[in-house]
């Protein structure tokens, strides 16, 4: 089911939501120390999956090309800009308003590379692994959001569902028009790629760096057009 993994996120912010309620006082130093290990968890995750490429040119390239362009469109100062705005228009209701949950908690899970690389892993090869990790974050940091915004958290589970839900039934129909043998090249290529994006995360996550990681999101697409050229160049020789 190309779904479960999307729908499994989508609960856990319930869960997580609804546990924060219960809970108002959490210990900070609990909340550093789960959130290290959920970091250190990530980080192996995109290990894991960067070491799976065939050539891993190909996931230098994209990752150095995919920067360069996430950099000229200022990807992450846009979707900061994107949130700030938000939160301007909806968040003057005061601390724990249901708008001021909702959209804070939404840009949070919405907005992010494991997200979409999730999204297309549960489409192309029903491969949840990704969005089970995701789910696990989102789930904890809602709960942590819920303890300071409020109930509004919940109601970002519906974006969730939603936009990853699109992105994976996408992904499922791309065999129709792609070769197979095209199609397994670039899921190893964007496995690896996304992988590295998703160790950045953990990094991030645990506080050793700020890397800016929407601004590779489009290596993905480099990926898949190295990968088509490269697929076309064997073809005809």
């Amino acid at each position: 089911m190309f779904l479960l993994g999307t729908l499994v996120n989508g609960l856990l912010i319930v869960v997580g939501t609804l546990l924060g309620k219960l809970l108002n006082r959490i210990p900070e130093s609990m909340k550093t120390t789960v959130m290290y290990a959920i970091g250190l968890s990530v980080m192996v995750l995109g290990l894991q999956m960067g070491l799976k490429s065939e050539n891993f040119l190909i996931v230098i390239i994209s990752l150095v090309v995919g920067a360069v362009f996430g950099e000229l469109l200022k990807l992450e100062e846009k979707l900061n800009d994107l949130g700030g705005w938000l939160e301007n228009k909806v968040g003057s209701n005061g601390k724990g308003s249901i708008a001021e949950g909702f959209v804070t908690a939404t840009l949070i899970f919405v907005i992010g590379a494991m997200a979409i690389i999730g999204a297309l892993d549960s489409g192309i090869r029903g491969d949840h692994d990704v969005l089970y990790t995701k789910a696990l974050i989102d789930g904890f940091t809602a709960l942590i959001l819920t303890t300071t915004l409020g109930i509004g958290v919940i109601f970002s589970a519906i974006p969730v569902v939603l936009y990853q839900g699109m992105i994976a039934l996408f992904a499922t129909q791309i065999d129709r028009f792609v070769p197979k043998a095209l199609m397994d090249q670039f899921i190893v290529e964007m496995t690896a790629v996304g992988g590295i994006m998703i160790f950045a995360i953990g990094l991030n996550l645990t506080g050793i760096t700020k890397i800016k990681v929407a601004n590779l999101l489009p290596a993905i697409l480099v990926t898949g057009a190295i990968v088509t050229i490269l697929y076309n160049y064997h073809q005809y020789l």
